[in-house]
């Protein structure tokens, strides 16, 4: 079993993902334990080898990679993921859907215990992602969206819908990824969340006056 310290021993594998990052990831699949492992927008396979390197330290949940592979030049990228898996060591991990997030949402009918958002940062896009696949997150399960610092749509969302919600507990922040666990929470929780919002908005602040 690789280490998760190992695992970025494929630092050719494209993607915009820090080691922080994927060390979360790997933390978060690891500790799964009810239901299904799902990615949204898998690229080239960055995220989904650490997804998959985790939960195999730890239940061995398989990671549902979904992304239409249509690259930004409108080549295919599936060939390329399925490469960079297999050279990873973690192909029988993975299940690629080959399909867009609505697509896959309309046949997918498993409980969801980890999801990590990383599709269009469109905000309509991002929040339709949000709206498809919260109600799949089972009690306790915990969501994930990449880039809610340096992307206006992640960011608006999570500050909405997910920092300010009665629907999330323990919303925290790692480097660009925001996750929360999702649970009914209580007035001292979402003052906790509301403090946690405060300090990702001065990181904001500060991430606009260095641009």
């Amino acid at each position: 079993m690789m280490k998760k310290d190992e695992i970025n021993r494929y630092p050719d594998i494209p993607g915009w993902l820090a080691d922080e990052e994927g060390e979360l990831l790997y933390r978060l699949a690891m500790e799964c334990k009810d239901g299904e492992i799902v990615e949204i927008g898998s690229w080239k396979g960055k995220s989904t080898v650490w997804l998959a390197e985790g939960s195999r330290a730890g239940r061995g949940l398989k990671i549902h990679a979904i992304d239409p592979h249509k690259g930004y030049d409108g080549k295919s990228t599936l060939k390329e993921f399925k490469d960079n898996i297999a050279r990873a060591g973690v192909g029988g991990m993975i299940i690629p859907v080959v399909k867009t997030s609505e697509e896959a949402a309309k046949g997918f009918s498993k409980p969801v215990g980890l999801i990590f958002i990383d599709g269009s940062h469109e905000y309509n896009d991002v929040k339709k992602d949000f709206e498809l696949w919260f109600p799949r997150l089972v009690d306790g399960g915990v969501m994930a969206f990449h880039d809610t610092l340096g992307y206006d749509g992640p960011r608006r969302l999570v500050n909405e819908l997910v920092y300010k919600s009665r629907s999330f507990r323990n919303v925290r922040l790692v480097n660009n990824i925001t996750y929360a666990v999702k649970a009914e929470n209580t007035f001292p929780d979402r003052l906790r969340n509301r403090l946690s919002l405060l300090i990702k908005r001065l990181r904001e602040m500060a991430i606009r006056k260095k641009g």
